[in-house]
């Protein structure tokens, strides 16, 4: 169930953001003249196809749409979409109409700034998409994230390889002081840092970074855990220690002689115990108090902790505007300095890039709101993001061109453009066989 519900919500959100990207260029088609001959979400090789205005019960129920100028349809292959413009060199590779002398409908014959409109459109779109989600996020749900100011981090086995120890609290990334505990892994990666200042012990220290490990930083999540004091907030209402006797603020300093500075601490004892009674420490006020709880068969106490350093925020609707605007471009920029990260192979961020196995992994496995479309607006950004990447094929390859031409006032001839076409279309399926190969491979390790 939880698969099928995963699946379900990954063809939801890329059909929503393939729609919406090929709007962009039909509508900036429509408005310059030029004659769209299909409007496809996915794409229908071999010329199979689920649904079409022009075939099957549709065409039947309205014979008319025979005759639009534009066929609506959905392909059977869900690795994309595409608009296909009249008189344009794009992944249909359709020669025959190149060899036809040029009409005025046609995306060729139109002035160069048209053009560009009309192969940025997709991206406009999406960047356009991501700012209303986040406004929407913004004003529904307002903001909420945990501060790095005076939170900890509970160091992984690769954190404290690399110097950190558990109860750092970092200060400073080179001259960039981070303010999202929870972005902080991502700042460490994106920033290129060579050194980081945190406060141990009372005292300041610096740690010089090994940029060669910053492949293993990429591929290592949860890297910085919270250090979550194990402070009460409330005992759960569901809890076989309901009625036990703690009180907010309350803190477990001990299970069993065992130290418990962080609830981290506690979890590889409480899952041993799981089951029995366990005496344990609690430290209120001044005064240390002892008494016993029942471990239920999980491993847990069943109570709530305090979290630090949790900042929340609502926004009203126009509050919300700009505040949407500002996480769009923070998304953008984070998601460009990951992909110069891919590129460099000394980083082996590319061991990072995944293909639908791994975006489904990032959807809930229940319904969420939320979180829905919290992951359709940074899924929209990676797409128009990847889509300005100068590679023939991709909307930023004919921006490429077209912008050489605007600046030389030479067009780049059809020949070349079909080359350059078809080494694009290589490019990209050696990332896809990228993509798919090191999320195979991450199911084989799993």
């Amino acid at each position: 169930m939880v698969v099928l519900l995963k699946t379900l919500q990954v063809i939801l959100a890329l059909s929503v953001l393939i729609i919406i990207h090929e709007f962009g260029h039909f509508i900036y088609s429509k408005i310059f003249g030029i004659r769209v001959e299909k409007f496809f979400l996915f794409f229908d090789i071999g010329g199979v196809k689920l649904f079409s205005t022009r075939t099957g019960w549709f065409a039947r129920l309205f014979p008319s749409a025979k005759n639009w100028e534009t066929e609506y349809g959905i392909g059977w292959l869900p690795l994309g979409g595409y608009c296909k413009i009249s008189g344009m060199v794009d992944e249909s590779m359709d020669l025959e109409t190149l060899r036809k002398e040029p009409e005025k409908w046609e995306f060729r014959t139109k002035p160069a700034w048209q053009r560009l409109l009309v192969m940025a459109g997709g991206i406009l779109n999406n960047f356009l998409f991501a700012i209303l989600a986040y406004i929407c996020i913004v004003a529904v749900w307002g903001t909420s994230y945990i501060s790095n100011d005076n939170s900890c981090i509970y160091a992984s086995d690769l954190a404290a390889d690399m110097g950190f120890r558990t109860g750092d609290r970092i200060l400073m990334m080179d001259d960039y002081r981070p303010e999202n505990f929870g972005m902080l892994q991502a700042d460490l990666a994106r920033r290129k840092v060579q050194k980081v200042t945190v406060l141990r012990d009372g005292d300041t220290l610096d740690l010089f970074m090994d940029r060669s490990r910053i492949g293993e930083v990429l591929n290592s999540p949860g890297m910085f855990d919270l250090a979550v004091p194990f402070i009460i907030d409330s005992v759960a209402s569901y809890s076989v220690n309901r009625g036990c006797g703690l009180v907010h603020g309350d803190r477990i300093i001990a299970i069993d002689s065992v130290s418990t500075p962080y609830v981290q601490d506690s979890k590889p004892y409480l899952a041993e115990a799981a089951g029995k009674s366990v005496r344990i420490s609690v430290l209120r006020g001044q005064d240390t108090l002892g008494m016993n709880m029942q471990v239920d068969t999980s491993g847990r106490l069943g109570v709530y902790m305090v979290l630090p350093g949790a900042v929340s925020r609502e926004y009203s609707v126009l509050e919300a505007i700009p505040e949407g605007i500002k996480l769009t471009f923070s998304t953008i920029g984070g998601y460009i300095r990951d992909l110069g990260l891919v590129a460099s192979p000394k980083t082996e961020a590319y061991k990072s890039v995944g293909s639908f196995i791994a975006i489904g992994k990032v959807f809930p496995s229940a319904w969420d709101w939320f979180r829905f479309t919290n992951i359709l607006a940074m899924l929209s950004i990676m797409l128009g993001v990847m889509n300005l990447l100068p590679i023939p094929g991709l909307d930023g390859g004919h921006i490429m061109f077209t912008l050489y031409e605007m600046v030389t006032g030479r067009k780049p001839g059809e020949k070349f453009l079909i080359v350059a076409q078809i080494i694009g279309m290589a490019l990209l399926v050696l990332l896809m066989m990228l993509a798919f190969g090191n999320d195979i491979a991450g199911l084989m390790r799993h």
